[in-house]
C-alpha cells in the first residue's frame, strides 16, 4: 500500500483504522490548533461535491443562500432560555479586540484597554443572529415564507475530538426559514428531512432511518427535532442530519411579527436544519474497507482513473497518446477522469494509491492490450477485475458500470443494516445485544419518560436515536421500567 504500512484492520481496532484512513487517504490532518483539522484538497473535493449537490437540492425547493456574521452578541443567546442552556458550555467567547507588544519585548499580549463592552460569541449556530436580522425583513404576510440557507463554519468547544466526526470548528450548512403558520413550518421541517434522506441514500449511498428525537434529545429551543440516522460498520449509529420545528420561540425572543391577511399582528413560525462535514465521517465508516476508501460514484471526485503501463520509450508514446484520447472521450461523456501519467511512480504503487482513495473504477492499459484492443477494468467496491474490449460501446459500458457500483454500494450498506437490526422485549435481551461486537439498531419499548431514558443511557451507554416516522403503534411494556408503552423506539450506541 502507498504511504507506508497497511492500515490497521477494522477488526483489530476500528477507531484506529478510521483515524489512519482519514490521514493516509489525504482527507484531513490534525492542525496546530487543538481540536481543529486541516481538510486537505482530496477531502475538500469530496465536501465540494456534497455542497454542490445539496445546494442545488435546496434551490430546487425554493431556498436561496445568504451569509450572516461569525460573531454573536452575548445578550442574544440569553433571549431564548433553552437555546442558551443548550449551547452555553460549548461557546468560544471573544473578550478583547486588540493585541499589544509584550512589555518584555517577547511577542504579544492582550491589550487590557481593548476589552469589549459586550463579549461576542463565535457562532455555535446562527438562530439568534439570524432572527435578530429577520425582524427587519419581515413586516407582512407578503414577506413570507422566507427560505434562506447559509454555508458557513461554526465553533463548538469539544473536549474529545475526532476528525470529521467531532471537531471544535467544522463546516456546515444551516437553513433558517420563517412562515405564516405552524402547519407551513412543520411541512418545511419535514420536507427538508426528506431532502437530507434523499441525499444520504442517492448520493452518499447510506441507507437512513428518518425519525423524531425525544424531548431530551431535541435541539435547544426546538419544539420538534427530526433526524436521519445511519448505521456504521462497527454497529454504532451516526446522526447524519437534523431538521427542527422551532415554533414561535425565536420569533418571540426577537420580536419578529407580521401583519396577516386580516391585518392582525402575529409572531412568525420558524424552522432550522443542517448537515455538516460529519457526513464525511459517515461516508467513510459506512462503506470503506481495510484497503481504504470506497466512494460512491456520484460523489467521487474522480469516478475513473487510468493507469498507463509501459517499459520502453517507444511504448510510452504509443500508450500515453491512446490513454489521453480515451480520457478525453470519457470526460466528454460526463465521467470525471484522472489520467495518472506520473512516470516517477510504478503502476503497482498507483494501483494501491487509487485503491486507498476509493476511486470506483480503475483502468490499466499497456502496449499489448492496445494491440489486442483490450483494457483491464477493476472495480473498487468488489475488488474484481476483468479484461474488456476497448470498442465503440466501451464508454457507455463504463457509465452503466458506475450506476451499478452506486447501486451495489447502497444495497450492501442496506443489507448490513437489516442484518444488524433487532427487536427485543426484555432488559436482559437488550443488554445482551449491546454486548455483541456489532450491536446495531435495537427496536424496543420505552415508557416515554426522560427518567427512564437517562437511566438506560447511564447503565448501557445506549441512547434513543429516534422515534421512527411511520413506526406503527404497538402496545407493550417498557424494557426497563415495565410500564406501559405504545410503540417501539430505536436504540443504539452512537457517535
Amino acid at each position: 500500500m502507498a504511504k507506508g504500512k497497511k492500515l490497521t484492520t477494522r477488526a483489530e481496532n476500528y477507531p484506529e483504522w478510521y483515524n489512519e484512513l482519514v490521514k493516509k487517504a489525504d482527507l484531513a490532518e490534525n492542525s496546530e490548533v487543538r481540536g481543529c483539522m486541516v481538510i486537505k484538497p482530496y477531502g475538500y473535493a469530496i465536501w465540494e461535491r456534497m455542497q454542490a449537490i445539496l445546494d442545488q437540492m435546496f434551490k430546487d425547493t425554493g431556498h436561496v443562500n445568504a451569509y450572516f456574521p461569525l460573531f454573536i452578541p452575548k445578550s442574544f443567546l440569553s433571549r431564548e432560555a433553552d437555546h442558551v442552556e443548550g449551547f452555553a458550555k460549548e461557546c468560544a467567547v471573544v473578550t478583547h479586540h486588540r493585541l499589544m507588544a509584550s512589555p518584555d519585548g517577547k511577542g504579544v499580549v492582550v491589550d487590557p484597554s481593548a476589552k469589549l463592552e459586550e463579549e461576542l460569541i463565535v457562532r455555535p449556530t446562527s438562530e439568534t443572529i439570524i432572527w435578530s436580522t429577520y425582524r427587519n425583513w419581515i413586516q407582512s404576510y407578503r414577506d413570507l415564507p422566507l427560505l434562506i440557507n447559509q454555508w458557513a463554519n461554526v465553533v463548538r468547544w469539544e473536549l474529545r475530538t475526532r476528525m470529521f466526526l467531532r471537531t471544535t470548528e467544522f463546516l456546515w450548512q444551516e437553513g433558517h426559514t420563517a412562515h405564516a403558520t405552524s402547519e407551513e413550518a412543520i411541512e418545511e421541517a419535514e420536507r427538508m428531512l426528506g431532502v437530507y434522506a434523499e441525499f444520504a441514500e442517492n448520493t452518499l449511498a447510506i441507507p437512513v432511518i428518518q425519525g423524531l428525537k425525544t424531548e431530551r434529545e431535541r435541539f435547544a429551543g426546538a419544539l420538534e427535532t427530526y433526524c436521519i440516522e445511519g448505521l456504521m460498520q462497527d454497529g454504532k449509529a451516526l446522526q447524519a442530519g437534523t431538521s427542527h420545528y422551532l415554533g414561535q420561540n425565536f420569533a418571540k425572543a426577537f420580536d419578529v411579527r407580521f401583519a396577516n391577511k386580516d391585518n392582525k399582528e402575529e409572531f412568525v413560525w420558524a424552522t432550522s436544519w443542517g448537515v455538516s462535514t460529519r457526513l464525511m465521517g459517515a461516508l467513510i465508516m459506512t462503506h470503506s474497507d481495510d484497503e481504504g476508501l470506497v466512494l460512491p460514484p456520484v460523489l467521487a471526485p474522480f469516478q475513473l482513473v487510468i493507469v498507463p503501463i509501459y517499459r520502453q520509450d517507444d511504448e510510452k508514446e504509443l500508450v500515453l497518446n491512446k490513454v489521453a484520447e480515451l480520457a478525453a472521450e470519457l470526460k466528454a461523456a460526463g465521467i470525471r477522469v484522472k489520467l495518472d501519467d506520473d512516470d516517477t511512480k510504478k503502476p503497482g504503487w498507483k494501483f494501491a494509491e487509487w485503491e486507498l482513495k476509493g476511486v470506483p473504477i480503475r483502468l490499466a492499459v499497456g502496449p499489448r492490450d492496445l494491440a489486442n484492443g483490450k483494457i483491464e477494468v477493476a472495480r473498487r467496491d468488489t475488488k474484481t477485475k476483468e479484461v474488456q474490449d476497448l470498442d465503440d460501446t466501451f464508454i457507455e459500458r463504463m457509465k452503466k458500470l458506475l450506476d451499478e457500483i452506486q447501486f451495489s454500494i447502497y444495497e450492501r450498506a442496506k443489507n448490513f443494516r437489516e442484518e444488524n437490526t433487532t427487536q427485543v422485549d426484555s432488559w436482559e435481551e437488550f443488554k445482551a445485544q449491546l454486548d455483541k461486537p456489532v450491536p446495531g439498531f435495537i427496536f424496543a419499548h420505552w415508557d416515554g419518560t426522560t427518567e427512564t431514558e437517562e437511566k438506560i443511557q447511564a447503565e448501557t451507554k445506549a441512547t434513543i436515536r429516534c422515534i421512527p416516522i411511520g413506526n406503527p403503534a404497538e402496545e407493550g411494556v417498557c424494557i426497563y421500567s415495565g410500564k406501559p408503552s405504545r410503540q417501539r423506539v430505536m436504540f443504539a450506541k452512537a457517535y
